[in-house]
């Protein structure tokens, strides 16, 4: 059996989302459910290359797509048609897929258990000699419980079935992203590093991170503390 609960941390408008998927499957439908998902926020969350003529005056290159079709799941998705792009998550997602395939990772009830998260955040320049501060704005995790499927009717079952919802949360995905929401606002030329990841030689998406565990779900207050500095330092303006 598996329980999918897919979340969405919206910062600044404290938009959020809950919806649970609860169906039996098998360990390698896990990186196809997680890959649909967080390409499909990429999509809406990655621009063009940024091409300055001068500061403050610029143009934003085109952004290609590809259809993805799923070998495990009944589902067809699209994403960035940027092989670097999906060689990084390639990359996040196998380190996810390993460590809940991980015998260790098993509860006495035979269970096996994780959570995967996609973050967006800015970088906030500090004096030196220390690191640029890394403040979170968006933050979507899935959370997946795993079981054995025990034939093959319920794994057909299982394959459209979990196909239907989470091609339903690709949906809902693309409905978040039309809502009015929060933007980190286009920086200057001197700053594009602070708000985009520049090293894609094709796309530029927003600053991301990917984090996964197979214990217990990590502590929100970075979230809850980033919305109360970015609340303030808008109001300093």
């Amino acid at each position: 059996m598996v329980r999918l609960v897919f979340e969405s941390n919206r910062i600044v408008s404290l938009y959020t989302i809950q919806r649970k998927l609860a169906r039996t499957t098998e360990c390698h439908q896990i990186s196809e459910v997680v890959s649909c998902i967080f390409h499909s926020i990429l999509f809406h969350r990655t621009l063009g290359k940024f091409h300055y003529r001068q500061e403050g005056r610029y143009s934003i290159g085109t952004i290609g797509y590809e259809d993805i079709d799923c070998d495990f799941i009944d589902l067809t998705y699209v994403r960035c048609a940027s092989s670097a792009l999906a060689k990084t998550m390639n990359h996040y997602v196998s380190a996810f897929d390993q460590a809940i395939r991980d015998p260790s990772n098993m509860t006495e009830n035979g269970v096996r258990s994780g959570q995967i998260s996609l973050e967006f955040y800015n970088k906030k320049k500090v004096n030196w000699p220390f690191a640029a501060e890394c403040l979170p704005w968006e933050v979507w995790t899935i959370r997946i419980e795993i079981k054995t499927i025990r034939s093959e009717i319920e794994r057909q079952m299982n394959r459209e079935y979990l196909g239907e919802l989470v091609g339903e949360k690709v949906v809902l995905i693309a409905e978040v992203m039309n809502r009015q929401q929060y933007l980190p606002k286009i920086p200057a030329q001197s700053e594009v590093d602070l708000i985009f990841d520049t090293s894609y030689p094709d796309i530029q998406p927003y600053l991301f991170r990917i984090t996964h565990s197979t214990t217990s779900p990590p502590s929100t207050t970075s979230v809850g503390k980033t919305v109360r500095r970015i609340f303030r330092e808008t109001l300093a303006f």
